[in-house]
């Protein structure tokens, strides 16, 4: 009988006591809000006095900060705030901090105000949940946080018209959300992070931001030139062996150089002159040097003037007539490969 009452007397208190949890919980979720909203009118001078006249905390039925000018709940019964918008109000001081306890806040719009000061560098951790964070038109200073990076639900992001300053933080990138993004007039510099391409509107003003879609970065146009100027002396100097074999096939002692057609073409040869169809077509898109000007810029082959020494011959540095610096190949003797030497020279060298 004992049992049976114990049970009874559970059936009916379980009840009330799950009643007062949720009614608990609730009244918890609410004075966060209401908690929330209170720091931000604390914190911020309201010279249209917006803030004050509209925000009343002296009214406590259910959902009336609801009511105020710029907030939005997902239900008036719950008080649950989501979006705050408070744009062009003349509102002046710092990022409100206290806005961490709209534990269920997405949507952000401060822009066009003058907030100073920087933008906090735990600023995930205050809006958890953030989808749109708008913080132009304002007088924000020093960077932009790495930590917004963690704002991952994050799918428009407003920064413009601010003092912002340092790199775009490259962790940006990992915000797969992100459909709007803009920081035109601030001062940032550094490289724009790759990710989701944006107009370069979302950019401009910013005179020491580069790379795409902006101009390239100096360290982008130092590689593009180095691989286009190692990309010219592998094909010269591939050239200027292949026309070293081609030299000592038409005579003893010949010897030829070639540099790239498009930064000039030049083909030094022997006293002989050969007058075979082939040569002559190659002459089309050379010009001749003779032994004794080959001898005279390399000091007579002098060994101080010798870079190289391969299977086919010696390698030297020379200052031709036309100022070019140059590499000349003295080639050894070698089995008859004419055929192919002029069909690879005139390939490469039309």
């Amino acid at each position: 009988i004992s049992t049976m009452c114990n049970c009874n007397i559970l059936y009916l208190v379980l009840p009330f006591f799950l009643l007062f949890c949720s009614f608990s919980l609730r009244c918890n979720a609410v004075q966060s809000d209401i908690d929330c909203l209170k720091s931000i009118k604390d914190s911020l001078i309201d010279p249209l006095n917006i803030l004050n006249s509209t925000w009343k905390f002296d009214n406590q039925t259910e959902g009336f900060i609801c009511k105020f000018t710029g907030i939005e709940c997902w239900n008036a019964n719950e008080t649950r705030v989501f979006s705050i918008s408070l744009p062009d109000m003349g509102l002046i001081g710092e990022f409100p901090r206290g806005i961490q306890y709209c534990s269920s806040l997405t949507s952000l719009d401060l822009s066009s105000n003058e907030l100073y000061g920087t933008i906090p560098s735990d600023i995930s951790k205050l809006i958890v949940f953030a989808v749109m964070i708008d913080l132009s038109s304002n007088l924000l200073s020093g960077s932009i946080p790495i930590d917004i990076s963690n704002c991952t639900f994050l799918n428009s992001l407003k920064l413009e018209n601010n003092k912002l300053e340092g790199l775009i933080p490259p962790e940006i990138r990992l915000l797969q959300r992100l459909k709007t993004f803009n920081v035109a007039n601030n001062m940032l510099t550094g490289p724009v992070p790759n990710f989701v391409t944006f107009p370069v509107e979302s950019y401009a003003n910013n005179p020491g931001l580069c790379g795409s879609p902006l101009e390239l970065c100096v360290t982008e146009r130092v590689v593009r030139r180095h691989t286009l100027f190692a990309c010219g002396f592998v094909t010269g100097w591939s050239l200027s062996t292949l026309l070293g074999v081609y030299l000592f096939f038409f005579g003893v002692n010949k010897m030829f150089l070639l540099i790239n057609k498009r930064t000039k073409v030049m083909v030094i040869e022997g006293n002989e002159v050969n007058n075979d169809p082939k040569t002559l077509k190659l002459e089309k898109i050379v010009t001749r040097m003779s032994f004794m000007e080959l001898s005279k810029v390399t000091l007579n082959f002098s060994q101080d003037n010798e870079i190289g020494n391969g299977m086919l011959g010696k390698v030297y540095k020379a200052l031709v007539p036309n100022g070019w610096t140059v590499a000349i190949k003295r080639l050894q003797s070698s089995e008859d490969l004419e055929e192919e030497f002029v069909s690879e020279i005139t390939t490469l060298g039309i």
